[in-house]
């Protein structure tokens, strides 16, 4: 990842989201919620694609993100991140039965969900509380988004 960072500020259904990287990768998806803010267009290939991407998920487009994507620094990050990667569009799954599935904890995954760089893309979305409940979400307005983005999922599965 270079020193300075391209970035696009693009407006969606759920508010603007910021995309932050490089050529070769994206460092950072942030949700904010607002929507009085001007566009920003970003340069860089992985930018660029990541808005296309994006775009192309919000109008019913694009069920499957393919973005290079910083690594993560440890081998139980990989898999947390992978599982809840693996949570299908339209799906949703449980924090406690994602551990089991990856022989982890239903903590450890609410952390790795609280602390997702990548919304949308690692779809933290898509984990829910025991029960089906919504729970918690860290991004946008937290769990209206959340329900947001299940209730389009659901529409154009």
């Amino acid at each position: 990842m270079a020193y300075a960072l391209d970035h696009a500020l693009i407006a969606t259904p759920i508010g603007m989201i910021r995309i932050s990287g490089d050529e070769d990768a994206i460092g950072r998806v942030l949700i904010d919620g607002s929507k009085d803010q001007a566009e920003e267009q970003g340069r860089s290939k992985a930018v660029v694609e990541a808005v296309a991407q994006i775009r192309a998920y919000f109008a019913g487009a694009l069920k499957d993100f393919d973005l290079p994507l910083i690594a993560i620094r440890s081998e139980r990050g990989d898999v947390l991140r992978e599982g809840i990667a693996s949570v299908g569009y339209g799906q949703t799954l449980s924090y406690g039965a994602l551990a089991r599935t990856i022989g982890s904890g239903a903590r450890a995954i609410g952390q790795a969900c609280a602390r997702n760089p990548y919304p949308l893309i690692i779809p933290c979305h898509r984990i829910l509380a025991s029960g089906g409940a919504l729970g918690a979400y860290s991004a946008g307005d937290g769990p209206l988004t959340k329900q947001w983005l299940l209730d389009h999922e659901s529409r154009h599965i």
